[in-house]
Parts: structure tokens; C-alpha cells; sequence
């Protein structure tokens, strides 16, 4: 038997912001320059462009603000914007706290699905574990080798 949830909404930025300091830009460029000149020693044209636009894209993505996006829980499932994930999508969901910031990351059924990872304000968070922990079964989660690098690189 399922409880009835009551509607939950909060509000987060989409990603947490990282610091850069200029010796985080020198080392971008060093390691981009490097890694060109390899593709030129090589040859390797395609290499060169997929670096090129790699740094590029880092660089946007470093400087754009993170968006303020609005979430929701209620009985079909989790509102991300306009976007509604079902519960059923998902075989479990997990707590994570990463620095001073918590997400709940919902685990896909599919074995090549992709979860999805939602943060909110430690104030909510109880509501939220509530409101989750109704429709699926909690489990441990711990960050992936991807996750990992993005915040060793402070992406």
C-alpha cells in the first residue's frame, strides 16, 4: 500500500558552482595546448578539432550561470521544469551530499537509462526522503568514476 503524498515543490540551481581561480584556467590551457600539439604531431586532424571544441565547450560551461529551476513531487512522480519522471522509471532512489550541497538521485530501471539527480535545500530534505522513500525503496549511492573527475577538475 502506498501513502498519499501531499505536493512538495522547492526551487535549486540546476548543477553546483565551482570555483576557478587562474591557476585552474592556466592548467586548462597548458593541458589543451599539450594535447593539441600531440594531435599535430600525430596528424590527427579530428583529435585536434574534438580538443579544440572540448575547451571551448568547458569554457562556456564555466562561465554560464546556473539556471533556478523549479521541482515538484506529488502521486505520478517528480517535476523537473516542465519534465515529469515517473516513478515507474525508476527502481530506487539515493541521498547524496557533495560538499555542503544534498541531491536525490532516482535510479533508472533500464540498465542503460539514466538516472536522475535533483538537488534541494538541506530544509526540505526531509520531506522530500519522505515523499520519495513512499513510492521506492531507498539505497546507497555513491558517486560514479565520471562524477569523480568532474569534481577532481572542478567542471
Amino acid at each position: 500500500m502506498v501513502k498519499s503524498l501531499k505536493n512538495i515543490t522547492w526551487e535549486a540551481e540546476e548543477y553546483i558552482v565551482r570555483d576557478h581561480n587562474t591557476w585552474w584556467y592556466i592548467g586548462l590551457f597548458i593541458v589543451g595546448a599539450a594535447l593539441g600539439v600531440l594531435a599535430v604531431f600525430l596528424e590527427a586532424w579530428t583529435f585536434l578539432a574534438i580538443i579544440i571544441l572540448s575547451i571551448i565547450t568547458i569554457l562556456i560551461s564555466t562561465f554560464r550561470p546556473p539556471r533556478k529551476i523549479k521541482y515538484s513531487l506529488d502521486k505520478e512522480g517528480l517535476s523537473e521544469g516542465g519534465r515529469l519522471h515517473k516513478y515507474e522509471e525508476f527502481r530506487a532512489f539515493g541521498i547524496l551530499k557533495e560538499e555542503s550541497h544534498f541531491s536525490a538521485i532516482l535510479i533508472p530501471k533500464k540498465r542503460f537509462g539514466l538516472s536522475v539527480k535533483v538537488y534541494f535545500p538541506e530544509g526540505s530534505g526531509e520531506a522530500i526522503v519522505d515523499a520519495l522513500g513512499a513510492r521506492l525503496p531507498m539505497e546507497e549511492v555513491k558517486l560514479d568514476l565520471l562524477d569523480k573527475l568532474v569534481n577532481f577538475l572542478r567542471i
